[in-house]
Formats: structure tokens, sequence, C-alpha cells
């Protein structure tokens, strides 16, 4: 344990996800040393991140206004929502430029061990939306893991009974994987979404 403000220091960033106490201390450690200016800079940047970002009203998503920059651009297929966990998610969809309708972040997913349930969740929200007729289709994009897969089964369940068409992203072997390390889960999902080889 160390003193005072370094010791604080430590324990405050030991508190950010993925910080074990080493890395905390490592960060400490790095900051104390660093730059006056740079970490003058690096302060400014989280006060102004914790002052100007808030959440999209439409989607969920990070906004510094009322909408985000996908819910203002007209150019966007306003038929088609895709369904993330968090904002992060958005970002991943979008470098594979292979989307281009509009998005919906539920900010989680159904955990019931964490007591997270559909009622802490943006599904009230999403539900919302789905009153515009100009809808057609939903995208659950939701983590490939236990909790991912019991929000989409909750879901898909719920909207089915909408008329709207549900889809769920396709899972299996990833791209430059070999078939030993694959899990059987994943290698199961990957024979139930095979396609044929021609296409």
């Amino acid at each position: 344990m160390y003193e005072g403000a370094v010791q604080e220091l430590i324990d405050e960033l030991g508190r950010l996800p993925g910080i074990g106490p080493k890395s905390a201390q490592r960060l400490a450690f790095h900051i104390l040393e660093a730059d006056a200016e740079d970490m003058k800079r690096l302060v400014g940047a989280i006060v102004t991140v914790k002052e100007r970002v808030k959440f999209c009203s439409v989607c969920g998503n990070i906004a510094e206004q009322d909408l985000c920059a996908i819910c203002r651009d007209p150019r966007r297929d306003q038929s088609i929502i895709c369904v993330v966990e968090e904002s992060k998610d958005v970002l991943a969809v979008e470098k594979t430029r292979a989307f281009r309708g509009r998005y919906h972040v539920l900010g989680g997913s159904i955990n019931p061990i964490a007591g997270i349930g559909p009622d802490q969740l943006r599904i009230r929200e999403l539900l919302n939306r789905l009153g515009d007729s100009e809808i057609q289709e939903i995208i659950i994009a939701t983590d490939p893991n236990l909790e991912g897969e019991a929000t989409a089964t909750y879901l898909s369940r719920m909207l089915k009974t909408l008329g709207i068409t549900v889809t769920r992203l396709a899972s299996g072997l990833p791209v430059g994987g070999d078939l030993e390390y694959a899990d059987e889960v994943t290698l199961g999902r990957a024979f139930e979404g095979r396609r044929n080889a021609l296409t």
C-alpha cells in the first residue's frame, strides 16, 4: 500500500473494467512519471466526454446531440433495425460496411446472475419504434454467449408476434480458424448455417 494520493489513484484506476491491481499500479506510476501537460489533456478529455456525450434519444447509441450521426443520416435504410447490446457493437458492425440500416442499442443483455432482466434493457423503447409501419426487419446481433443468446431468444419470441421479419446474425467458424480448436456450439452452428459451396 502506498500513501495518500498515490494509493487513492491506484484504487480509482482499479475500479475500471479490465484493470486489475497490478495494471492499476502501472498506470498510476505512468501518470506520475508523465508530462504534466499530457495528463492535463487526459483529464480534460475525460471531463469533456462526461459533459458532452449522452445517448441518442432514438437508438441509444452514444451522441453529442439529441440524435446520433446514424439516426440523423437520411441515406440510412429506415426499414431495417440492427439490435445490439452496446454502443461499441455499433462501431464493430459499421466497420464491416455491410449494413446500411439503423440501430437499436439495448444497453446490455439479459443476465439473471447480475440481476439484469428485460426491464433493465431498452426493450420498451424498441417496441415503441416498431409502431412505425416502415420497419420491415429486425436483425438481432447480440453476442454469441449465454447472455446474448438468452436476450436473442427473448426478443425473437416477443417480436415474432408483430409480423415483422426477425433475423439473427449467422455464427460459426472464424476465418483462419482450425476445426480442432472450435468448441461444440460453434461447430454445431457452422453446420446449421452451412451454405451452397458455389455461392
